[in-house]
């Protein structure tokens, strides 16, 4: 079977969902995942958000 619904929420979003990480700086990576920062929220991508949560980064 075809996975034609597979990835159709972030087709949405602008560019994809695609931008630079405010953690790491890398350009054109997903930036789909919210992380609380200060008073705010702030997207990351999924190797930043990994690192967050396994204490190997700060923000």
């Amino acid at each position: 079977m075809s996975k034609a619904h597979r990835g159709k929420g972030i087709r949405e979003l602008f560019a994809r969902g695609r931008g630079e990480c405010p953690v790491c700086k890398r350009t054109n990576v997903k930036i789909i995942y919210e992380q609380e920062a200060g008073e705010g929220k702030i997207k990351i991508c999924k190797t930043c958000r990994a690192a967050l949560k396994h204490g190997r980064k700060s923000l």
